[in-house]
């Protein structure tokens, strides 16, 4: 498990040179890695120590993930600063997410779902019942911009107009 972590950053991070780098500057991998230790107290009958202990990862890496949440194989979380993975989420495999992203509901129920393969981005407040699709770009509203979910611009920009990649520019 955890070698596929580490593959699942050099796939989806191009900035990633080294074995060693990302194990020691990655801390969306020391947060999950983390999590897993503190999903397994919580699971375990111990959820205090776990909340104690991700709390510390918390105070580390600047992503919060609830002992509770189930999150699945293979999540890269990049530039995570402001990353928000509550008790009620649900992460499916291959998903990476960016920064200022929340994940969770505010009941007790399962809520927010990521399915398999998707990326959410900058901002996105996934909450009660919601869910994002299999493969999908999410992205919303970051300070001073709007992402184009399919190219991952920054419309309304000149890019996405000429190659008419999203709503946003076929609109104009």
């Amino acid at each position: 498990m955890f070698r596929e972590d580490i593959a699942a950053v050099f796939d989806r991070d191009p900035a990633a040179r080294s074995i060693i780098e990302v194990l020691l500057c990655y801390p969306g991998l020391h947060a999950l890695w983390g999590h897993r230790l503190n999903h397994w107290l919580w699971t375990h009958g111990l959820r205090f120590v776990a909340r104690f202990t991700s709390q510390w990862v918390r105070f580390f890496t600047g992503i919060e993930i609830h002992p509770g949440a189930e999150i699945g194989r293979r999540l890269f979380i990049d530039h995570g600063l402001g990353v928000v993975i509550g008790e009620t989420a649900i992460v499916g495999d291959d998903v990476t997410i960016y920064q200022s992203v929340t994940l969770g509901g505010t009941g007790k129920k399962k809520a927010s779902v990521t399915r398999p393969s998707a990326t959410t981005l900058a901002s996105v407040q996934a909450r009660n019942s919601s869910a994002i699709s299999p493969s999908a770009r999410t992205a919303a509203w970051a300070p001073g911009q709007w992402f184009c979910t399919t190219c991952l611009l920054t419309p309304p920009s000149w890019v996405c107009r000429v190659i008419s990649c999203c709503a946003t520019a076929s609109a104009w």
